[in-house]
């Protein structure tokens, strides 16, 4: 065994390492003139600052957790938890700092044409993606180590759960705070700027155009690396604890997950290879070559890694796991189809959302709502089906597989994602310069594409969580099998709606990813109230900001907002630690069941109709500012902006949050499984 944790180790450290090459030969690139990197570096000191603050922010909250851990669990437990704290946080950190560097250097590529810019823009996405998955896999490997020791046939996965718990912890603050920062920051700039004062987005005289830009890093780049390093280890962890429980005396089932992993990496470096633009200059599918490349070739050494690694398990045939992988990656295309096609402006949805703000900000507001609500049938048929499909084949397990396989793909995944903030940067410091249209024509188309690449990335991070939550609800059970003693009869958890605090718990879980949204939506709003409150003052108080005589103070608004955001996201950060242990010890472990199930279901929903939305109403407003249905600053155009404000928040903070939030109520109800009865 220790030689396959030590393959997956290796699998880690390969992506790592890629990474810091082509973080390398980001860095040797041109940084185009004065003015431009002034505004870069301007961005990435917000971007730092902001990132120091919130840590440090998490780290007081997490000493606390580490010490309870460490007298209720032990030492490793508590250890394990830092450990995935600090690297999901280092994931993080490492993909901004080289996204706050890629952007003005895709900025000066953009010169050269729409070729340059994409190479640029997606190598330094691909960094983020290779560290998500590299630090992720490198963690599990490095704690499972530990965990074996010399005796595989004996393995306390304690010390991997808390690893997941401290991932976890930091994604949802990650996530929220990171969330509240770009929307508080976007929203109130847009409001002053594009509405009251009726300048462009990006307009340097706008005093808020510095945090809105820092946003894109802190919210979609660091944010969605936490979430995604956060899903692909709980969905691993999930897995090795389902694996333990079905095949006791398999040992080599605990490290499947770990060489699947560390499989895809190799299929993902190769991937990043096969984003070229082609010969009719579209961006999207040239993104998609490298996903499909990936994809493949994953396909493929599933099969050799599942035959040399699970034939004679006892329990399962090594074709029904590689058929249970195959799902998981069929998931993660159909998720990106269904997603571009509600979110992209090649497609009716946007296009009806744009045709109804012809009539007003109110039809256009009814008309995202609703495409948001129907965004949700999709998804949830293809789960749907993939849940019955894997468990079929080989029960839970084969779920575990598929979610596994799924989240194998994370790093061509995260690279086209993190594509987005580096090009939305890019396309902001090319307005602010006053590049040549060509230049701005470039960035706009690849911002363009970016809405999509971050939308679709955050419906795989749900559907993936979707797959996830349900192994860790069958973990739970499981647990709690082991541990609820009656009469000194074993019992076996059963959840049946006739019993009243199973119900109960059910509509408490049901409630809460709608009380949690609703908090964060709150947060971005008092956040954006600051922001205009700000901008407004600089606008009236320093003359001559709009004849372009006096420079606004940047470096007040990005304070105000990093201030807000850190104070609004720790109530909502903290609601998904504490509702399950309240209810676990106060109506006990069938009524904490219930919660748990309540609060997937509605999570999926909420999560997926709130992140298609807003980028639906997001492409809305830019496919009327190509010039359809009268063009910038048009009545149409004033009803988008209006839709695309209500959207923000919908699409970069409430509704990815709900992800990492399911997943921490599972994880802390797994965790105090033995203590409650």
């Amino acid at each position: 065994m220790n030689n396959y944790i030590l393959m997956a180790a290796g699998g880690g450290l390969l992506a790592v390492l890629y990474g810091l090459f082509l973080s390398a030969r980001i860095f040797r690139l041109p940084s185009g003139t004065k003015d431009m990197q002034d505004i870069s570096d301007a961005i990435a000191e917000g971007a730092s600052a902001f990132l120091n603050r919130q840590y440090k922010t998490v780290a007081a909250i997490a000493l606390v957790i580490f010490a309870i851990l460490f007298y209720t669990l032990g030492l490793l437990s508590a250890v394990s938890f830092a450990v995935g704290a600090a690297f999901s946080a280092m994931a993080g950190f490492i993909g901004m700092n080289v996204s706050v560097r890629a952007n003005v250097k895709t900025a000066q590529a953009a010169k050269n044409g729409l070729s340059d810019a994409l190479e640029v823009a997606f190598k330094g996405g691909s960094v983020t993606g290779l560290m998500v998955a590299g630090l992720a896999l490198l963690a599990l490997s490095i704690i499972f180590y530990i965990v074996v020791g010399g005796n595989p046939s004996a393995v306390n996965l304690q010390p991997v759960v808390t690893l997941s718990f401290g991932a976890s912890l930091i994604s949802v603050f990650a996530r929220l705070g990171g969330g509240i920062y770009t929307k508080g920051a976007d929203v109130g700039t847009d409001m002053v700027g594009k509405i009251e004062k009726g300048i462009p987005e990006d307009d340097p005289r706008n005093p808020g155009v510095i945090a809105d830009l820092v946003g894109d890093n802190v919210g979609d780049d660091a944010g969605m690396a936490a979430d995604l390093f956060e899903t692909y280890v709980v969905t691993a962890t999930a897995a090795m604890l389902l694996a333990q429980l079905t095949m006791p005396g398999f040992t080599n089932a605990l490290v499947f997950p770990l060489i699947v992993g560390a499989a895809a990496i190799v299929t993902s470096i190769i991937g990043t290879f096969f984003v070229k633009l082609g010969k009719n200059g579209k961006i999207m599918p040239a993104l998609y070559k490298g996903l499909i490349t990936t994809a493949v070739l994953s396909a493929i050494v599933f099969y050799f890694v599942t035959k040399a690694i699970m034939t004679g398990n006892g329990m399962y045939t090594s074709l029904n796991l590689y058929l249970a992988s195959l799902i998981g990656i069929i998931v993660t295309i159909g998720m990106v189809a269904i997603t571009e096609y509600y979110t992209s402006k090649n497609y009716s949805p946007v296009k009806e959302i744009a045709q109804a703000a012809n009539t007003g900000h109110g039809t256009n507001i009814i008309a995202g709502l609703a495409i948001s609500m129907k965004s949700t049938l999709l998804p949830i048929l293809l789960i749907s089906a993939a849940t019955l499909s894997a468990y079929y084949l080989a029960n839970l397990f084969g779920i575990a597989i598929a979610a596994v396989a799924m989240l194998s793909l994370t790093g061509i995944v995260v690279a086209i994602d993190a594509f987005g903030p580096i090009t939305d940067n890019a396309g902001g410091i090319a307005e602010m310069t006053n590049q040549p249209e060509k230049v701005r024509e470039v960035t706009d188309a690849l911002d363009a594409v970016g809405n999509t690449t971050k939308a679709v990335t955050k419906a795989y991070a749900i559907a993936s969580a979707g797959l996830a939550a349900l192994v860790l609800f069958a973990s739970y059970t499981q647990e709690l099998s082991k541990s609820v003693v009656l009469n000194t009869l074993q019992l076996t958890a059963s959840f049946s709606l006739s019993d009243p605090k199973v119900l109960v718990g059910l509509l408490i879980g049901a409630a809460l990813p709608y009380f949690f949204g609703a908090l964060a939506m709150e947060a971005v709003g008092k956040a954006a109230e600051a922001v205009v409150i700000e901008v407004r003052r600089q606008f009236k108080e320093i003359k001559g900001i709009m004849q372009g005589k006096a420079k606004p103070q940047y470096g007040v608004a990005v304070d105000i907002v990093t201030k807000s955001a850190l104070k609004e996201m720790i109530l909502p950060a903290c609601l998904p630690v504490a509702t399950p242990i309240i209810v676990g010890f106060i109506l006990g472990p069938y009524a904490l069941g219930g919660f748990l199930v309540g609060t997937i279901v509605t999570g999926l929903f909420v999560a997926i109709s709130m992140t298609t939305g807003g980028a639906a109403w997001d492409n809305a407003k830019k496919y009327i500012e190509e010039g359809h249905f009268g063009g910038k600053g048009s009545p149409a155009h004033q009803a988008a902006v209006t839709g695309d404000t209500v959207g923000d928040p919908y699409k970069d903070t409430a509704g990815p949050a709900i992800n990492p939030m399911i997943k921490v109520a599972n994880i802390v109800a797994l965790l105090i499984a033995g203590f409650i009865h």
